[in-house]
């Protein structure tokens, strides 16, 4: 949620900076503003006293078009090359080779005097890190180095009190930009590239009219942090339905689904946990595969030396477990280090957890079975408590009346309040 905010934000930015809306291309998934969960349906927000970032913003590609080959072709200007079809977000991943490889062609062609990225992501850093040259007057900037996670933050209960951020709305990145160099909210801003470029004014890039532009929406005192709780933004989903959940009426069915949806995650993140673990203990031994999975290579070294091989060795994986999820994507470092240990690609397949994912679905709908009725039975013990008293209520709920007479005396009524 909180990088489709961000891409909002950056379009009003752009736009008030000066420039002119046939040189802003906006992709974006586009399913929040009349999301069903969303209190303000139309409006986007990016901070508790910011206005609407979503209003006005154009839709040049949306859902299953923000894909990696769009981005490509529409950065390259390969007009031809633009067709719909379903990737990023929600398809294949994009590899820093691939990154790399397209931004080698767009300085071949000549089409650009300076170019400057942004990237905000978990582990963003590796997207550049050992990859990205000098010399073809790039900058980069990304939201955290290439081990870390990046965080989202106005989660939760953070004062004042907003209908709108149950969920983490704004990524820490944005805030640290904005706020004293001495607070350290948990990831570092890494630069890459041609660091020179990181000197110009940012009204080069943003407009000339971003030098007098004052926006409520980037003002640096509303980003005040001290109320605020900063996530992992792995763990947002996570954090999101934990506290809806908390939050939820006692016995009501958004209590119940929440806690159904909370179960499901954190299954879904044990099995993965787990079939990482194995896989890299069958690898490399109990003692070693924790340590082998985890190694996080020196600065100055890409994620992994062969990038078919990591592709490859994805595909294996998911193909055995399941699709990795967002959560999931944190082992892709652990798949990248099997491939620099030389793992071989009959080994890989050999070792890959054959019944891992019937086990997570079969585990998936016992949980929710359980889940069932636990709330059932909270529901009626709770309905029994108002009706008939703590006391008695538990009691009168589970009398067993003598044998000769029948389960209830009016079955209208029975009837009746089985329906309620």
């Amino acid at each position: 949620m909180a990088l489709l905010v961000d891409v909002c934000h950056a379009y009003q930015v752009l736009k008030a900076g000066g420039l002119k809306e046939e040189n802003i291309i906006v992709f974006m998934y586009d399913d929040i503003a009349n999301n069903t969960k969303n209190p303000r349906p139309g409006v986007i927000i990016n901070n508790r006293q910011g206005h609407d970032v979503y209003k006005g913003v154009p839709k040049d590609y949306v859902g299953d078009d923000v894909n990696a080959k769009n981005l490509f072709n529409v950065i390259l200007a390969n007009k031809s090359g633009v067709v719909g079809g379903s990737a990023m977000p929600s398809g294949e991943l994009i590899y820093a080779d691939e990154l790399f490889n397209m931004l080698k062609k767009k300085h071949a062609s000549g089409t650009y005097d300076r170019l400057v990225i942004y990237l905000e992501a978990c582990e963003s850093g590796s997207m550049f890190d050992g990859i990205l040259p000098k010399g073809l007057n790039i900058y980069a900037m990304t939201a955290s180095k290439p081990d870390e996670n990046s965080f989202a933050t106005y989660c939760g209960d953070g004062t004042p009190d907003h209908p709108c951020f149950g969920p983490c709305s704004l990524p820490e990145f944005k805030v640290a930009k904005r706020t004293a160099a001495n607070l350290t909210y948990g990831s570092h801003v890494m630069q890459y590239g041609d660091l020179m470029v990181s000197f110009d004014p940012l009204a080069t890039y943003m407009g000339e009219n971003f030098k007098n532009h004052s926006d409520d929406s980037v003002d640096a005192k509303s980003f005040s942090t001290s109320s605020s709780r900063n996530v992992d933004q792995r763990n947002s989903e996570l954090f999101y339905l934990f506290t809806k959940h908390q939050k939820a009426l006692e016995g009501s069915d958004e209590k119940y689904e929440a806690l159904v949806k909370l179960n499901k995650v954190k299954s879904q993140r044990s099995q993965v946990d787990n079939n990482v673990k194995h896989l890299g203990e069958l690898l490399f031994g109990v003692e070693k595969g924790n340590e082998v999975l985890n190694n996080v290579r020196p600065a100055g070294k890409p994620l992994v030396d062969n990038w078919d091989c990591l592709k490859s060795y994805v595909k294996i994986f998911e193909a055995h477990c399941g699709r990795l999820t967002t959560y999931g994507r944190r082992h892709v470092r652990g798949i990248a280090n099997i491939c620099n240990a030389e793992i071989t690609n009959e080994k890989m397949h050999q070792n890959a957890p054959e019944d891992s994912y019937e086990k997570y679905e079969a585990l998936v709908k016992l949980n929710e079975v359980m889940s069932q009725r636990s709330q059932v039975d909270k529901n009626v013990k709770h309905l029994g408590e108002l009706l008939l008293g703590v006391e008695k209520g538990n009691e009168v709920l589970n009398s067993v009346r003598t044998v000769g007479q029948p389960l209830v005396d009016n079955r209208d009524c029975f009837k009746s309040y089985v329906r309620i």
